[in-house]
């Protein structure tokens, strides 16, 4: 199915790894024109270097802190000037923090809720004018089925993600007289670094698929297993597609049948 994305320019934060990266490569693939941001320029041009299929001028790489609202801004105005437009945005600049209340300072508490409101909010704020004068403006922010189903020692991550989610709802509201659909897409268990660190410091015997698995089985996820980037990125894609025009202020959930957090 053509998405009718070709063409059209796409802006994905927190690109260099996990599924900005493999939203990225679809997007290509698409043939849409793409701006990617993250934090570490190098890492990302890395990231993106063995993309096959990218035409000239495609794929244009910046770095930015997505909490700095004045390179926001600059990041923006930039892909505006040498893309001559934005049509979508993918905001997925993200982490969790895992630890007990005991073990959670303020510092990181504030950090948690910069990095998820602030992460979307400048970004959504700073595109807007570029979105408006699209003719098939998305914006997919990406956040977790943890904003609807918190667990223990992640409490503040899942407080953050739930105000993102709340926040998103709010903006699909208020920007529809712009134009601008806005989803959001909550991710469940998804086999990215933040997964592969927590292996390695976990010091069992298990192989990382029988370790993945386990915790797959615990969490009650119907399909047994972790998901990959790539599977979800198709979802994330679609949503930005004009094919999804009349699609907005939706919740899309991917988590492999999650049936229960412990």
């Amino acid at each position: 199915m053509d998405l009718r994305l070709r063409g059209r320019t796409v802006m994905v934060t927190g690109a260099s790894s996990g599924v900005g990266l493999a939203t990225v490569r679809h997007l290509v693939e698409e043939g849409a024109r793409v701006v990617a941001c993250a934090r570490d320029l190098e890492r990302l041009e890395r990231a993106t270097g063995d993309i096959d299929g990218v035409e000239p001028g495609q794929l244009h790489l910046v770095s930015c802190d997505v909490t700095d609202r004045d390179q926001v801004e600059r990041m923006v105005s930039e892909a505006v000037e040498v893309m001559g437009g934005i049509d979508g945005l993918v905001c997925n600049a993200g982490r969790s923090l895992m630890a007990p209340l005991s073990e959670t300072t303020d510092e990181q508490v504030r950090e948690e809720i910069e990095l998820k409101i602030f992460g979307a909010w400048n970004v959504i704020r700073a595109a807007l004018p570029a979105l408006a004068a699209s003719d098939a403006a998305s914006v997919v922010v990406i956040n977790a089925i943890l904003a609807k189903q918190p667990e223990t020692r992640l409490a503040v991550t899942s407080a953050a993600r739930a105000s993102l989610l709340n926040l998103t709802k709010t903006l699909s509201v208020e920007l529809a007289a712009e134009g601008v659909r806005v989803n959001s897409v909550c991710l469940g268990l998804i086999d990215t670094g933040q997964w592969r660190r927590r292996f390695e410091a976990a010091g069992t015997e298990l192989g990382y698929e029988q370790w993945s698995a386990r915790i797959a089985a615990e969490r009650g996820i119907s399909l047994g297993r972790f998901g990959a980037a790539d599977e979800v990125a198709f979802p994330i894609v679609s949503l930005l597609s004009p094919r999804s025009s009349y699609t907005t202020g939706i919740s899309l959930d991917i988590g492999g049948g999650v049936a229960r957090h412990v």
